[in-house]
């Protein structure tokens, strides 16, 4: 990215960021916050943990997260099913929100991701479409709280574990696969480098493209 100027999230100074080596990083010249990291590799990693996290999300989705047995009654739930039951008893809110950040999220920024990443890896230069799902990708990984569902889950198991026989389930062990998965994703993502192969429809507005993202994503690394 030597030919455009990146503002430092932290003090809105403005510098162009130098061809970096394998692992190197560029710090602002004012306050010394991390511009831009070379991740050698880190897209095409992205790419393989993403494909394993949508198989992971089909199974945490498919099967029950937990059984619980009393007085010789047995019920399982999934995400899904959680939630709907939620709807049901008139938490439309709290339903929705598990909906939300549990599955809707999730599998939009896992969708994405492989989308963005396939198309940057087809294109010699990557279309301006790429550019802009670049933008929903940081919006659906702010959403996705799969690791906040599954602390609500471990409190509630807790608190029931007196009183029932708790079983849990295969989708339980692929939610905790999953959190991990997403989480090597963020580390391992590497956004500035599908910006410097993005073609905008002229220079005005690859300009303005480049300094939003790196607004946007070098917070995301905060």
């Amino acid at each position: 990215m030597p030919d455009n100027p990146v503002a430092c999230p932290d003090c809105d100074l403005l510098q162009h960021i130098p061809l970096l080596p394998s692992r190197g990083k560029a710090l602002c010249c004012r306050c010394g916050k991390v511009l831009a990291i070379n991740k050698p590799g880190g897209n095409e990693r992205t790419l393989a943990l993403a494909i394993g996290a949508a198989i992971v999300f089909v199974i945490a989705n498919a099967f029950p997260l937990m059984g619980i047995s009393a007085a010789g009654r047995e019920v399982d739930t999934t995400i899904i099913g959680g939630a709907w039951a939620m709807w049901q008893e008139g938490n439309q809110l709290t339903a929705a929100l598990v909906g939300l950040c549990a599955v809707v999220a999730p599998a939009g920024y896992i969708m994405v991701t492989m989308v963005v990443l396939v198309a940057a890896r087809r294109y010699p230069s990557v279309p301006s479409w790429v550019g802009e799902l670049l933008h929903w990708t940081k919006l659906a990984q702010e959403w996705a709280m799969a690791e906040v569902m599954m602390l609500g889950i471990l409190v509630a198991l807790i608190k029931i574990a007196d009183l029932a026989t708790v079983v849990i389930g295969l989708g339980m062990f692929a939610a905790g696969t999953l959190i991990a998965l997403l989480a090597a994703m963020a580390i391992n993502f590497d956004p500035e480098e599908i910006w410097t192969h993005v073609q905008w429809t002229d220079d005005g507005a690859r300009l303005l493209a480049n300094s939003t993202q790196t607004i946007d994503y070098q917070e995301a690394k905060k």
